[in-house]
């Protein structure tokens, strides 16, 4: 047993519409006595793909003892499921960068003698993403020179070099976060500065939470702690609103790293609500609140 992230599902929310169960190609779910039951922790890979697929919001991610998640018995259980099965879960795999797993179930088929799906690649490839999920952003993106010009701006290039972002859905341990330099970012943030990519996220890898309108926001001091013992990042910047809510956000890392074996640089920048401008830069201590 170790700690690692899984999925949990709330029994009083949970409807038992089933709309996750097809979401989930490595058979973790059943519904069960009329709720979704997560069947087996050996099957989950805490990725989170049946998340956005509950209407009711019953189904998170959390940090908790589990067995190791095991790529091979799982594709024991997709490959007779046929080609779309098997081409979900590799995409799957694909799109949140775990690249040890996605070989391991592709020597899974070579073993078993089933041909690999010929659409798999090109359906990930046409997938709306900025980015190969798990890719590192190009270089130009940090120094892409910012023009009012509309088709200056059609031609940027994100910064964006990880998925996912959202905080609930981001495993604490995903390859793209090792040794990184984290953005934690308040949702309203990039739908203010004007130029989020260039000035606030390029060469970084992001994470965004609101912490006034999430739930289980204590979920997130969990996963911040893990970014920094286990991920090991390098750093860590809270971009946030001047708006008292968003203070919540910056007090959750702050919690968080005091309470990690490791102590990793934390800044704050802070948003102004009326133009977008950054109002300050700080460098903040783990312990310390934020001066007004």
């Amino acid at each position: 047993m170790s700690t690692r992230t899984i999925i949990s599902i709330d029994q009083e929310r949970c409807t038992g519409c089933g709309l996750c169960i097809p979401n989930c190609p490595e058979g973790a779910l059943q519904v069960i006595d009329g709720t979704a039951r997560l069947v087996s922790d050996l099957f989950c890979d805490g990725l989170g793909a049946c998340v956005g697929y509950c209407p009711e919001g019953a189904i998170t991610t959390m940090e908790r003892e589990a067995v190791p998640y095991d790529e091979r018995r799982v594709m024991e259980n997709i490959i007779p499921q046929g080609a779309n099965t098997i081409g979900a879960h590799l995409r799957h795999l694909e799109a949140h960068g775990q690249a040890a797993f996605l070989q391991e179930a592709l020597a899974a088929l070579r073993d078993r003698g089933v041909p690999e799906p010929l659409e798999w690649r090109n359906a990930a490839e046409e997938e709306e993403r900025p980015l190969r999920f798990g890719a590192v952003a190009p270089a130009a993106a940090a120094s892409a020179p910012r023009s009012a010009s509309p088709t200056a701006a059609a031609e940027a290039v994100s910064a964006l070099g990880n998925w996912p972002i959202q905080l609930h859905l981001l495993s604490p341990t995903a390859p793209t976060l090792r040794g990184r330099d984290v953005l934690l970012s308040a949702d309203c943030v990039a739908h203010a500065v004007a130029d989020f990519h260039r000035r606030l996220l390029a060469g970084t890898a992001l994470a965004i939470a609101c912490p006034k309108l999430d739930e289980g926001r204590e979920i997130y001091q969990d996963k911040i702690t893990a970014m920094v013992d286990h991920a090991q990042i390098a750093s860590l910047t809270v971009a946030m609103m001047e708006v008292p809510c968003c203070r919540g956000l910056l007090a959750m890392a702050q919690a968080a790293i005091a309470r990690s074996h490791r102590s990793v640089p934390l800044k704050a920048i802070i948003v102004s609500i009326e133009d977008g401008k950054i109002l300050a830069e700080q460098t903040v201590a783990p312990a310390e609140r934020m001066a007004p």
